[in-house]
């Protein structure tokens, strides 16, 4: 896959080591990091590497289809595969979402409400 940045996008910079963070994994296409604004006692987040917007993708079935195995990736890390997780990707200005940037939210460790 070929290197696609937007250079004022916090993930691609976080991607390419401009802005520091605690990694928990990564691959050539895939990081996962721990959220500096937790909503609950595990809340991390799972990113491709590339600047992808969601509602943009296309024919990318394989990608996405690894984009989710690392959710259960880092529930395995953070040890709450089992306790169970919750997964969430924001799209659009409607949902809140801060980023254009694709990202799945991973939150567990404790037991989470009834909402969402």
């Amino acid at each position: 896959m070929n290197k696609i940045r937007v250079d004022d996008c916090v993930f691609c910079r976080i991607a390419d080591g401009k802005i520091p963070a605690t990694f928990l994994y990564q691959d050539d296409e895939i990081i996962i990091i721990e959220n500096i604004n937790p909503v609950a006692k595990v809340h991390v987040l799972v990113i491709p590497k590339n600047h992808i917007v969601f509602n943009e993708i296309a024919d990318s079935e394989v990608f996405l289809g690894r984009l989710l195995l690392s959710v259960r990736r880092a529930a395995e890390i953070k040890g709450i595969r089992e306790s169970g997780y919750r997964t969430i990707i924001n799209t659009g200005k409607d949902a809140m979402a801060d980023f254009e940037h694709l990202h799945l939210h991973v939150i567990g460790g404790e037991k989470l409400g009834d909402h969402l």
